[in-house]
This record gives C-alpha cells, structure tokens and sequence, in this order.
C-alpha cells in the first residue's frame, strides 16, 4: 500500500482527492494539510511515500516548497494545479508527475500505476555497509555493475538516479547520498555528484556558480553551496 499525504489549502479539492485516492484501494492517505509550512512538518514525521501538493497556494507555493527538500530524501511529488501552465515547470522542478484538477479518475489510475512501481522496495542494505566495490545498475533488460572508478558523474532527475562512465550511461535504485557517502564521489551540486579525477576544468561563472568539464567532455553544474567545498578541496582560493 502506498502511503500519501495530501496538502492543498482548499479543502474541498482536499477532501474529494483523499476520496478518490481511498476509492483506488491503493493508497493510504496517512495524513493531509492546508498550507506547505504544515506539510513540511507532517513529511518529516510521518515519512509518506508520496506528497499530492497543490502549486498555488498562500505564503509558499507548491514549486516553492518542493525546492525546500532534500533530492535524497524527499518522496515522491504529484502536482495537483488547476493550470496546466504549470505542468512544465513541476517537471523542471523534479516532480513525479502532475494531475490537473478536477482530477479524472483514469488520470489518477496511470499515476497510481506508476507509483506502485516505483515504490516497490529494493533492499540494497548488503551493498551499503562498506565502501562499495560495484555500482548496481539497470538497463536494456539488463543489470550492469560499475566500478566507482569508471564513473564521470552521477545526477538525478524525474525519471532516478543516473551513473555516466567510460562508455555507459546506466540508472541506478541507489540514492545520490548513498553514492556520496559510499564512494570517491564528491558532491558539487543538489542533483550532481563528480569523480574529483575526472574533472578536466572549473570555470568560474557569475553570482558563485561554476561549471566543471569532465576529462570526457561532460558539462556539470557547480551550485554556489558546493563550490567553496570543491576550491578547498584542490587548494584553491
């Protein structure tokens, strides 16, 4: 059973999705909320596997509180809008996916559907209790094992977690934090994470910001949070 929770200030439009979410037999709504400062709380308490969060809301908006958490720990993001102006910004954002409202029940079912299969439990614990030697990874029918060694960078966006090495580009049901804390990966952005001896360049941009280019000519972004890490780390001022 997916567990959910289901922040929108309006409280009709709440309620008729907890009833449709309840009617999918899918879904537990374990808790709902009228505003994101609520939200944020009930996220780190009762540990949903899904938010239903509405964009236009008073205060912090939904696009507002989405960039409020963490990539690698966050569940999964359905925007619930009444404009579908803002379909392509929820996706720019990292959501999982959007529903516009009144929320169609065939809509809703295709969303359920993926959540289910995402959500499907992957235990990966045996892998983390030391440094890792292989990074598991799926694609074309196949399961891949990399070596850290062979990775340029790791990122996530709306579809997972993503490894680039020497001649592949492969997806991974490991978090980018697990990536970070378990092999040479260095963190250089909120979706990035780089090999340092696979970084050819650093070029300093404007407002703190930086771009690396990698020793196989991949551009990646440097978040002003990251980069006084990544100068101290080489030595430089």
């Amino acid at each position: 059973m997916i567990k959910a929770l289901v922040i929108d200030d309006e409280l009709y439009a709440r309620e008729e999705l907890i009833d449709l979410l309840h009617d999918t037999d899918e879904v537990e709504v374990i808790g709902s909320c009228n505003n994101a400062i609520e939200g944020l709380k009930k996220i780190n308490t009762l540990k949903p596997d899904v938010i239903f969060l509405d964009i236009q809301m008073p205060q912090i908006t939904g696009i507002e509180m989405l960039g409020m958490l963490d990539p690698d720990t966050m569940p999964k993001v359905v925007f619930v809008t009444a404009y579908d102006e803002y379909a392509l910004k929820a996706f720019e954002d990292n959501a999982f996916d959007y529903l516009l409202k009144p929320v169609e029940t065939c809509r809703l079912a295709k969303t359920i559907k993926r959540l289910k299969k995402e959500c499907q439990e992957q235990d990966y614990s045996p892998l983390v209790n030391e440094m890792l030697e292989l990074i598991p990874c799926t694609g074309h029918n196949r399961i891949l094992l990399i070596a850290p060694a062979d990775i340029e960078i790791a990122y996530s966006d709306l579809s997972g977690v993503h490894i680039v090495a020497k001649d592949t580009k492969a997806t991974t049901q490991l978090t980018l934090k697990v990536l970070e804390e378990k092999t040479p990966l260095i963190r250089c952005h909120r979706q990035y994470l780089i090999h340092p001896q696979a970084i050819r360049e650093i070029k300093l941009l404007e407002n703190g910001l930086a771009e690396i280019t990698t020793q196989l000519g991949h551009q990646v972004p440097v978040s002003r949070r990251y980069l006084k890490e990544l100068k101290d780390r080489f030595g430089l001022s």
